[in-house]
This record gives structure tokens, sequence and C-alpha cells, in this order.
């Protein structure tokens, strides 16, 4: 991405709000052809003794992760022209994937949610292309992060709410819900292709963004591999709880007794998007970006932690089953969004590698939903006798004490190299 002068047409602050609500929008509506089919809970249906959502789970999420290992080559060398049709082209299809799935009957409509989240999970790297090296990168970030929060919630109460008061069935539910946000999404993705490329200002604070060949990638993970296995181990584990607490959270809001209440989806995703929001959008006060990397850790642990002290007290009769389940959504979206923006983004920035985020970002997702894929499998075909809600108390527990561990020890870790690598700072470069 060649940087924009510095003459800006407009003022900075009104493209930045432009930018941040074009990506918020067009991330809501690539949700609502992802999540709403979760919402309904195919009861009526089983094969081979599984209940028959979770195969639609288990096909979507194969797509997706599939998606995300072809989007380490396709977003790490991304060009940036025909970005915007792109993305309308990706979700057109993963929405016609949905009409299919409705017109099919079962068992043969499951391959059509593999095929709907083939397309779906490059989406995001094409959405975060555009925001991605810029001063105001992490308040761009924060908003893209808190869109997938968000829309987790209110697509599945969008889904439900088709359900229950317009008689639609839980089939043909994910494609009705689609064509309710495909009009705002194209006139969002028209609205983010306008926004300009970073200027110099910002090229000089976070460092050239450029596509990244095959070669780069590999000498990009070879200079960083110790700390990037520990932030990726960790990101694996909250991929993996955070997936399954999003895809089964109408089976543990029934095991808890909130069944019949469409708004709880977004009553209980709404805190957590607001605080992440405000939490990370204060990055963007932090100029040297060292700094901003190890904030990124210590939050992540405060994360961790959050999701541990609300599960241990929901266990203990200490807090009532909604509160637990916003409280724990905060801590893991705390640990899990500064992997989607801004720890990677300040990596970069802190060693003035000529990159792109994306690339790592994508390394990252795909492990991630690699292990989302393995637990999906093993709680379901190991016919585990135990609860959706037993299940997730069960990981959040276990997560958050190895995920603890392992960030701090990347964050020993990347001070010691950073130390190593920039011995002697000059004052005057006080952007690092």
């Amino acid at each position: 991405m060649r940087p924009s002068s510095t003459s800006v047409k407009r003022p900075e602050w009104l493209t930045t709000a432009l930018a941040a609500v074009a990506a918020f929008c067009v991330y809501t509506s690539m949700y609502a052809f992802r999540k709403p089919f979760t919402a309904a809970g195919f009861e009526q249906n089983q094969l081979w003794g599984i209940d028959y959502k979770i195969w639609l789970v288990i096909a979507q999420t194969i797509g997706y992760t599939i998606s995300k290992f072809f989007g380490i080559g396709f977003i790490g060398g991304l060009n940036h022209e025909k970005r915007a049709i792109a993305i309308i082209k990706l979700i057109a299809v993963a929405w016609i994937a949905l009409l299919f799935f409705a017109i099919f009957p079962t068992p043969y409509n499951i391959i059509f949610l593999l095929i709907n989240g083939l397309p779906l999970g490059v989406i995001y790297g094409l959405v975060f292309s555009y925001l991605e090296g810029r001063r105001t990168t992490e308040l761009l970030g924060a908003v893209l992060a808190t869109s997938f929060i968000f829309a987790s919630g209110f697509t599945q109460s969008v889904g439900k709410y088709v359900m229950l008061s317009w008689g639609i069935s839980e089939w043909w539910m994910p494609w009705v819900t689609g064509l309710l946000f495909f009009p705002p999404l194209v006139f969002f993705t028209w609205l983010l292709e306008r926004t300009p490329a970073p200027d110099y200002r910002d090229v000089n604070e976070r460092t050239q963004r450029l596509p990244m060949t095959k070669k780069d990638r590999r000498d990009f993970i070879r200079s960083f591999m110790p700390g990037l296995f520990m932030l990726i181990a960790a990101y694996v584990m909250l991929t993996v709880i955070r997936d399954y607490r999003s895809n089964f959270a109408s089976n543990i809001w029934n095991e808890l007794g909130y069944g019949k209440d469409a708004a709880v989806f977004t009553q209980s995703e709404l805190p957590a998007s607001l605080f992440v929001l405000v939490l990370m959008s204060l990055l963007v006060f932090i100029r040297k970006n060292i700094y901003a990397l190890l904030i990124n850790h210590i939050i992540i642990i405060i994360g961790f932690g959050v999701a541990m002290t609300s599960t241990l007290l929901y266990m203990n009769e200490g807090l009532s089953a909604f509160w637990w389940m916003t409280l724990t959504g905060v801590g893991l979206y705390m640990g899990y969004v500064p992997f989607n923006c801004m720890l990677f983004e300040r990596l970069i920035a802190s060693f003035r590698y000529v990159s792109n985020a994306g690339f790592i970002i994508y390394v990252a997702d795909s492990f991630g939903y690699l292990g989302s894929d393995a637990i999906l499998l093993v709680k379901n075909f190991m016919q585990l006798q135990v609860s959706w809600t037993d299940f997730f108390i069960r990981m959040v527990l276990v997560v958050s004490v190895a995920g603890i561990l392992l960030v701090a020890c990347s964050a020993v870790y990347f001070k010691k190299k950073y130390q190593n690598y920039f011995p002697v700072v000059d004052p005057k470069l006080n952007y690092e």
C-alpha cells in the first residue's frame, strides 16, 4: 500500500470515524451470514446418534478453518486493488450456500454449511487491511473487534426473532437473516473502500505495510519463533473456548433457563463489546510501541484472570448465571481481541519490520480454528457424558491457568529480544 500524501482533504478525525463505522458495519453484516443458524436448535434431527446442529457447526467450522489457512498466503500477499468487490463476492457465495442449505433435505444440506464457511474466513483480513499501519489503528481495530463481539450475539438475536416473530423455519432463517443484512453490507463496503491509505506520518510511526512473499513470511516467523509459538498456543486455547461459547450459546442458555429469551444473546455481549472497545482504544495514546506490546500481554493475562475468577464465583454461587456468562465473555474477549489487531500491529511497529499484520493474524487464526475443530470432535464424537455448561466451565479453568503462564513467558521473551534488538535507542525515535 503506497502512503497517501500528507495533505488530507477531509479532517483526520472524520476519516477515522468513517473508517471505523464502515469496518464495524461490514464485519457485523458478515456475521449475519455466519452465526444466525446457531440460534436454532434443530432438536428434531440427528445423524448417526449425534445432534444435527453439532454436524452443522463442525461443517461450517471446517470450512472456516480451511479458509484461514488459505488466508495466510492470500492476506499476507494481498494486493489492495478490488478488495471491496472481493468482500461482496465472497459473502454472496456464503449467502447462496445458505439458500441451498434451506432447499436441500437433511443430511445432504450439511455440505452447504461447509461451503458457507469457506469464503467467510478471509473477510476479516480484507477488512483489516484497510485499517492497519495507522496511528489510529488501535482505535480502528478496537471498533472492528467490537463488531465481532457484538455481532455474534446480535445476529443470533435477529435469527431467533425471525423464527419466533415471523414464523420462519429454522432451515430458512439463516438465508432470510442474510437477506436483511446484504443491502447494508454493500453500502458500508463501498464506504470502506473510500478510506485513504496511511499517510507518511503513519508510516514513520508504525512502519510501512507491504505484501509479503512466501520467503518474507518464513523469515518473519523464524525471527520471532519462541514468542510467536507461546502466543499462538495461548490464542489457540482462547479461540477454542470463545468459539465453543459462541456456537453453543443457545444450548448453554437453555441449560441456564434463558431458552425463551431472544434478547439474552445481545444483552450478555453488549457489556463485553463496550468495555473492550474503550479499553483497547486507550492504547492509541501509548506512543512507544514496545510499551504497548507489553501492555497487550498484560491485558490478555488479566482477561484470563477475569474469566477464571467469574467462573469460580459462579461455581460457588457468588454470581448469577447471566452475570457469569457476561463476565466470562468480558474476560475471554480481553484475551482474544488483542490477537486480532493490536498485539501483532505493535510487534511489527516495535521491531520496525516491514511486513503486514494480516499475515501473522491468519497464522494464529488458522491454528486457533484447527483447535476449535478438534475440541468439537472430542466433545461430540467421544460421547463425553457432560453438559454443555459443565464442559464450558472445565475449559475456562484449564485454559485460563495455561494461558496466563504462556503469555507471561511471551512478555519476558519479547522484552529481552527488544533490549537485544535495540541496545541503544536514539531518544529522538520516540515512536520506538
